[in-house]
């Protein structure tokens, strides 16, 4: 295959590469920025886009924020590769501050419990995962499964997180639609100026003479 890679990645590069991309974070938000101002469409709905993949990053749909994300870009109108690239605001350094603050948000407007600490919510999140896979496969085998565990966690974590970001989501969304619509509009428009002066400059003759009359 043509895009196949040569050497296969294993999983503790996976991760790694989760935590740490290639070349640094630097580098791979600078890579971000550059696909957003170069999309074709309008910027009213690159924007738009943006504004969905950052809502998406304060849900709780861990492994499928890039489905929230395209979901959400489409009832938005927004563009969708715009929509997935944002998620690029969710990871592994801020993560933690839109959990915590969604979920204590949550739980606060839910008039619940406050204070659950963060490697608590991670933990939570790890042992509903290894759970649901469990009662996933055990649709295909002898074992059995256990849905009340999974009941505990949507009660206590999920639920909360879901409600309490919300607020934050739509607000920080809504912020980085507004930085996001000047922005890629003013680069649009040098792109323009830059490629109509191209133009003017291949048609001229060679040497800058005028065609005679």
């Amino acid at each position: 295959m043509v895009f196949k890679r040569r050497n296969k990645r294993s999983l503790w590069q996976w991760v790694a590469d989760a935590f740490y991309p290639k070349g640094g974070w630097g580098r791979a938000a600078s890579y971000v920025m550059h696909r957003l101002r170069r999309l074709p469409d309008p910027p009213h709905k690159i924007a738009r886009g943006i504004a969905a993949g950052v809502f998406a990053s304060f849900t709780p749909f861990y492994g499928f924020h890039f489905v929230t994300a395209a979901l959400v870009g489409y009832l938005m109108q927004g563009n969708l590769l715009a929509a997935l690239l944002a998620t690029f605001v969710g990871n592994p350094f801020t993560f933690p501050i839109i959990a915590t603050v969604s979920l204590e948000l949550g739980n606060w407007i839910l008039d619940r419990e406050l204070g659950i600490p963060l490697p608590e919510i991670v933990q939570a999140f790890s042992r509903a995962s290894v759970e649901l896979w469990h009662n996933f496969t055990a649709m295909f085998t002898d074992e059995v499964a256990h849905w009340d565990r999974l009941g505990v966690f949507f009660d206590r974590v999920f639920l909360p997180y879901l409600v309490g970001g919300i607020l934050p989501g739509i607000v920080t969304a809504t912020v980085a639609y507004w930085l996001a619509l000047p922005a890629v509009t003013a680069y649009q428009k040098r792109r323009r100026k830059k490629a109509m002066k191209q133009r003017k400059a291949a048609a001229q003759p060679a040497g800058g003479a005028t065609p005679a009359d």
